[in-house]
């Protein structure tokens, strides 16, 4: 692993690794509700135009259509915005998708704040909320393109429903393409430490090995932990983490409840009870911006995730 100069967004994984996939012989077809472009799934309908089914404007029908081409044995991939998709067709997700567990693939892009300049109404803040309600689903937020990828063959490899946020910026890229594997279940740990822990997923990731930089200055051995799989989470990483370091601050681009923050409290109260901070959105929506404004406005920074490691910490003797 090595932290690289070079940024790309994450939603440019979903076409080229869609067509990668189906020459290697996996049955994928792609279902797209009018944003291929932006999703990039469009590159696996230019490649397969007989596999690629564009539905417009119609998220919900992009559902139920994919469930039927699963149904019939098809590894089904559908994409959209995240505030779409599962924002316009929950029931046919929990329904079509969810209770029968149909083979359908949701990758959805544009999510969490930096989405920026297309302001509030674009930012999807509780997708994952959502999608980690209906039990069946593998729910991925992926740190980098290079993971993306890696998420996106996992879930066309292995059998049930998946959902996969992706982002709209160009985001810095963590991993290199020589030794990383992504595995479902698994957070790895990108930094030791015996401090104080932090765990992270998405772009937060890179945040979060920022702040352990800052508290390394000041003599703290910060431990980060990449929980890019919130379903399955990675009980065993979390509660060495809990036992080992004693404090806990996560960090998301997502509300705090029903995200990356609820698994971690939730887990823990019933198993490790430790001291713990939450670094994500409170009650309140975004607004339009650059993407590094809006992180910086809505604290969604190293400064703050470091903050918030010094105060888990002094809390923890108490």
């Amino acid at each position: 692993m090595v932290r690289t100069a070079r940024s790309e967004a994450t939603r440019t994984a979903l076409g080229p690794t869609l067509v990668r996939l189906c020459r290697e012989g996996l049955d994928i077809v792609c279902i797209d509700a009018d944003l291929g472009y932006s999703t990039s799934a469009v590159k696996f309908g230019q490649e397969f135009p007989e596999r690629f089914f564009p539905v417009g404007v119609a998220e919900q029908n992009m559902i139920g259509v994919s469930a039927g081409l699963a149904a019939c044995g098809k590894i089904a991939f559908c994409s959209s915005f995240a505030v779409f998709a599962p924002g316009h067709c929950f029931d046919q997700l929990r329904m079509a998708v969810g209770q029968p567990q149909t083979n359908v693939k949701l990758v959805a892009s544009h999510g969490g704040v930096v989405t920026g300049e297309d302001g509030a109404s674009a930012e999807a803040l509780e997708d994952l909320a959502l999608m980690l309600s209906i039990p069946t689903f593998r729910v991925i937020f992926p740190a980098d393109v290079l993971e993306a990828e890696q998420a996106i063959e996992t879930a066309a490899r292995t059998e049930g429903p998946f959902y996969i946020r992706t982002l709209r910026p160009k985001t810095p890229v963590i991993y290199d393409d020589s030794g990383y594997r992504f595995q479902l279940g698994r957070w790895e740990r990108l930094r030791d430490g015996s401090d104080v822990t932090l765990i992270a997923c998405g772009e937060l990731v890179k945040a979060a090995l920022d702040a352990a930089e800052i508290l390394a200055g000041e003599g703290i051995a910060t431990r980060v932990l990449n929980a890019s799989s919130l379903r399955p989470i990675d009980r065993e990483a979390l509660l060495g983490a809990a036992r080992e370091t004693g404090a806990i601050v996560t960090a998301e681009d997502h509300f705090v409840h029903g995200g990356l923050s609820g698994l971690v409290a939730e887990t823990l109260a019933e198993e490790n009870p430790v001291s713990l901070a939450f670094i994500g959105m409170r009650d309140r929506y975004g607004t339009s911006g650059t993407w590094e404004e809006l992180l910086e406005y809505f604290g969604l920074t190293p400064q703050a995730i470091a903050e918030a490691a010094r105060g888990v910490m002094s809390r923890k003797s108490q």
